[in-house]
């Protein structure tokens, strides 16, 4: 991988709102083999976040992945192709991936987060398959504790980190972090990240677009 491309840290207003509690999503709403596959967390807080998350991720409970564990985690595949009068003709194929992983921690400190930041660079050399076709792939670390310090919610907020592969003919990875803290309410998220609205059940998302929506609109623009 090359032509590397680290953003500079730029402001990122940190959402700290309070709001009444979201209705649950109707799970009528999702096909009956969707729902099944979603596992069930003990933790109440993780699994009104898969309530959210199951429209388009793939979703995992207790995972370790090279030695570290996670208490969720999501994988989303978007393909996007043109195509010429018929769909047999196509041109321009692109493909996205995003790995997403989040767990609950009893506190956050900075090495805890530069480390999942080198987390997220090994996983990197082992899941990007940089060609024409390749167009993103995301790595998404949330962690849920009990409060935000100062020092970390500073981290976070400038935190940016994209990799340009062969100087952008292959597309990039880019590395998000979250990190939140449900009993206060607050929540606050590096640049681009697209998936904290998942994650800030304090607040309703039925007159935003959809987590998906987001993601893609940030990827494919």
């Amino acid at each position: 991988m090359d032509g590397t491309d680290r953003d500079s840290p730029v402001e990122h207003e940190a959402s700290e709102q309070t709001g009444s509690e979201e209705t649950e999503w109707d799970e009528s709403t999702v096909p009956p083999e969707v729902v099944e596959n979603v596992p069930v967390w003990d933790d109440e807080y993780l699994d009104r976040v898969s309530d959210r998350l199951m429209h388009t991720y793939d979703l995992e409970k207790d995972v370790q992945v090279d030695g570290e564990s996670f208490d969720l985690y999501g994988e989303l595949r978007v393909e996007s192709s043109k195509h010429l009068f018929h769909p047999s003709v196509q041109y321009a194929n692109h493909h996205m991936r995003e790995y997403l992983y989040a767990d609950r921690r009893s506190s956050v400190s900075l090495a805890d987060l530069e480390r999942l930041v080198e987390f997220g660079h090994e996983l990197a050399d082992e899941r990007v398959e940089p060609n024409d076709q390749h167009r993103a792939t995301e790595f998404t670390f949330v962690l849920i504790v009990p409060e935000i310090s100062e020092d970390v919610h500073s981290f976070v907020r400038g935190f940016t980190d994209r990799t340009l592969l062969r100087f952008g003919f292959h597309g990039h990875y880019e590395i998000h972090c979250c990190v939140v803290a449900p009993e206060e309410k607050r929540l606050v998220a590096s640049k681009r990240t697209e998936i904290d609205d998942a994650f800030r059940l304090w607040e309703r998302i039925d007159n935003k677009r959809s987590v998906f929506e987001q993601l893609r609109a940030a990827v494919f623009r």
